[in-house]
């Protein structure tokens, strides 16, 4: 684990690094109440697929905690309760819906009988999801070690490290992997509009890594593969629809368009968590619209004119012909998408 954590337990408490404060201050905010996680979700105190997803799961742990003089049937109705509230939270990413569902299935096992094995028991599937995360992480990397030259540029779109998950991270996890291997990587950054996670946090994380790196505005990415002989692009992803459409922070089906563009390979980093086989085509997946001050403001200063309209979407769809292949810790998945992630989900 490194020196920065995006979210951990701490006795009753789940405590999360503030992102949004993040390059200028780091500070941990601590949450008592499954409400209070559900609003960080929404409001982006934590972000990324896995870390929401894992912070769902220690929310609906809160819940045993919260619900001590009631009866147990009393407390598998207030983890319904807690469980649609935060399913409500960001719509897109399908981790979160994929944690609930786990952790509401040790909430429905008969044979937890009394509130502390219900507590114990939920706490213990929130750490387990949280620890498979790092796991999973971890070999995503190396899976994808044998993609990566030596020495490589890569470009890396939003924010998809340690702080997106438990530790690690999925697509700047390949990078962190390959640079702890000893190749010789350079992360090109791309800021992300409209948040920055790209120039605030990604950034931070490379440089707590000290992995060499470069931010670039968004628009730049056709430039630099033109001029600076990119390598590779690798992105994480929210969702993958079963013929491997991929939903994943605004501004990535452009990149996609640019390294097609420019014959640069494009890979996805996808815990199988991410994939949705349910979803048949990145048609079906929710795109989540978020509030228009992100884009009107840049911080506390506003950049637009006054009643500008603003379509201020949070995330796109890369269609699965421009993924060159998607990384997952089952190994690397390559062309017909629909065929080949179907088969890996009938193996595991």
């Amino acid at each position: 684990m490194g020196a920065f954590k995006s979210i951990e337990w701490n006795e009753g408490v789940v405590i999360m690094l503030d992102q949004r404060r993040l390059p200028h201050e780091v500070k941990y905010n601590q949450y008592t109440h499954y409400s209070e996680v559900a609003e960080a979700i929404q409001t982006m105190v934590i972000r990324g697929a896995p870390a929401i997803g894992i912070a769902a799961a220690y929310g609906l742990a809160l819940v045993a905690y919260q619900t001590e003089k009631i009866g147990i049937d009393a407390a598998r109705e207030e983890i319904k309760k807690a469980s649609d509230h935060l399913r409500k939270s960001r719509p897109t990413a399908v981790n979160l819906f994929w944690a609930i569902d786990r952790m509401n299935k040790v909430a429905e096992d008969v044979k937890l009988e009394t509130l502390e094995s219900l507590k114990i028991n939920l706490l213990n599937e929130a750490h387990n999801i949280a620890e498979e995360d790092i796991k999973t992480n971890k070999t995503i990397g190396y899976n994808a070690l044998h993609l990566i030259p030596d020495p490589a540029k890569i470009l890396h779109h939003c924010n998809t490290g340690s702080l997106a998950t438990m530790d690690y991270g999925t697509a700047l996890g390949i990078i962190r992997i390959a640079h702890e291997e000893g190749k010789q990587v350079h992360a090109y950054l791309d800021e992300t509009r409209p948040r920055l996670q790209g120039g605030r946090i990604s950034a931070w994380e490379m440089k707590q890594l000290e992995i060499p790196h470069t931010v670039i505005v968004d628009g730049a990415s056709g430039h630099l593969m033109r001029t600076h002989g990119i390598d590779l692009c690798v992105v994480g992803c929210d969702r993958v629809a079963a013929n491997g459409d991929t939903a994943n922070k605004i501004g990535t089906y452009n990149l996609a368009l640019a390294a097609s563009a420019h014959n640069v390979p494009f890979y996805v980093a996808a815990p199988t968590t991410t994939i949705d086989i349910n979803t048949l085509t990145g048609d079906e997946i929710p795109i989540e619209e978020r509030n228009p001050r992100e884009i009107t403001h840049v911080g506390e200063c506003q950049i637009t004119p006054d009643d500008t309209t603003v379509a201020n979407f949070a995330f796109d769809i890369t269609p699965a012909k421009y993924i060159t292949a998607i990384i997952t810790e089952k190994g690397v998945i390559y062309p017909p998408y629909t065929k080949n992630l179907a088969k890996l989900f009938m193996e595991n």
